[in-house]
């Protein structure tokens, strides 16, 4: 994109942080190909595979972009200006590997790829990356003399606690995900199937600001057991219990998120007292959230209260997952995560009950950690929507 809703100042304080989180793990630099962090770093959404383009950001010295030369506009037209990044552009031929390593400077190369980064003990590269392609990694390892291994994190560490901007961001994008939930009962009409709905909704997503439709989940009757379901040519019947778990990325990128459940028709009481507790659930698991609070006890806090209803077999997914420039990036709101919760970090709260071949239900907000509890950006109603017949 040529415009950035975020200034100069945020993008080049966050090329510092990672120069200083990377010195401060002992690593010598950092090389981030194309993907989420080389957005977040520079506001660059530029993409390329076969020809290796990578920003290094050594521990100390500039950080330097490495990329092909027929991509030189695209960076132009994508990244911020103004970053003060050293550019080295390669044509076919080159290598651009050795452009990588010369970026990083003199001594090891500990890490690589996209925030997932280790040191190993004798100081080799100890780092695989979950973007950088094996067709780019495997070269450069074996000009480093180096073998990759999984990596622990340095940007994913920045990027788990959002600055003002970004928290600004996500409140737009709950703000206009909540605008298209508002208009949602309108176009769950007996008759109509959920691919018409869904069609519906993917329009309505972009009149109210996002860029791009990123997701549309449109369950009725018993595709409303299937978490994932996407929409299909079923006809919404009265009596229908339907899903709908909608989002997209809304400048600048950052997602939205947001899932409600509605009643074609008014709801069979059995569903009803179900529903009631998942909402209790939902609204127990926000109550909980707090820093210092683990990313674990908010997932047993709304798994408890639907055990005590007998519906914990109902609930079969984590509870939640980060959000940003990414629909669902660190920290997930799961059993076994005992990362403390800090004020700042954004991530989805989300129980849901299924009961497959008859109906589900799911409740999500995208919540912000504050400094003493949680800021939902999604304010529509959670109760059971029922959609007049």
């Amino acid at each position: 994109m040529s415009s950035h809703r975020f200034s100069t100042d945020v993008y080049a304080n966050r090329l510092r942080a990672a120069a200083a989180a990377t010195a401060e793990a002992g690593l010598t630099g950092l090389v981030i190909t194309p993907g989420y962090d080389l957005q977040y770093l520079t506001g660059s959404r530029a993409q390329t595979f076969e020809r290796l383009m990578a920003l290094v950001i050594p521990a100390t010295g500039e950080p330097t972009i490495v990329l092909p030369r027929l991509e030189l506009a695209v960076l132009k037209e994508s990244a911020v200006p103004d970053l003060g990044l050293t550019v080295r552009d390669w044509v076919d031929g080159d290598d651009p590997y050795r452009l990588v390593a010369d970026a990083v400077g003199a001594g090891r190369l500990a890490a690589v790829g996209a925030g997932r980064l280790a040191t190993g003990s004798s100081g080799r590269l100890a780092a695989v990356t979950d973007s950088m392609p094996a067709l780019h990694l495997l070269p450069l390892a074996e000009l480093l003399g180096s073998v990759p291994v999984l990596a622990t994190e340095v940007l994913r560490r920045l990027r788990m606690i959002k600055d003002p901007a970004e928290i600004d961001a996500l409140r737009e994008a709950g703000a206009a995900i909540d605008r298209v939930h508002a208009r949602v009962p309108e176009f769950l009409l007996p008759g109509r199937t959920e691919a018409e709905v869904a069609a519906d909704i993917a329009e309505a997503i972009v009149a109210e600001g996002h860029s791009e439709v990123a997701f549309i989940i449109v369950g009725s009757g018993p595709h409303g057991a299937d978490p994932h379901h996407d929409c299909s040519d079923r006809i919404l019947q009265a009596g229908d219990i339907v899903v709908v778990d909608i989002g997209g990325p809304y400048a600048p990128g950052y997602h939205s998120d947001c899932t409600r459940t509605y009643s074609i028709g008014e709801p069979d009481p059995e569903i009803a007292r179900r529903y009631a507790a998942l909402h209790r659930a939902q609204r127990t698991a926000v109550e909980a959230v707090r820093p210092g609070v683990t990313a674990e006890q908010i997932d047993v806090a709304a798994r408890d209260v639907l055990a005590a209803e007998g519906l914990a077999e109902a609930f079969v997914h984590r509870t939640g997952h980060g959000i940003g420039l990414s629909v669902h990036e660190e920290p997930y709101i799961v059993a076994g995560n005992t990362l403390p919760l800090q004020e700042g970090m954004a991530f989805s709260v989300e129980p849901g009950i299924y009961f497959p071949g008859h109906w589900g239900a799911r409740i999500e907000d995208i919540v912000i950690v504050t400094a003493d509890g949680a800021q939902s950006v999604n304010h529509r109603p959670r109760e059971l929507v029922v959609v007049p017949v």
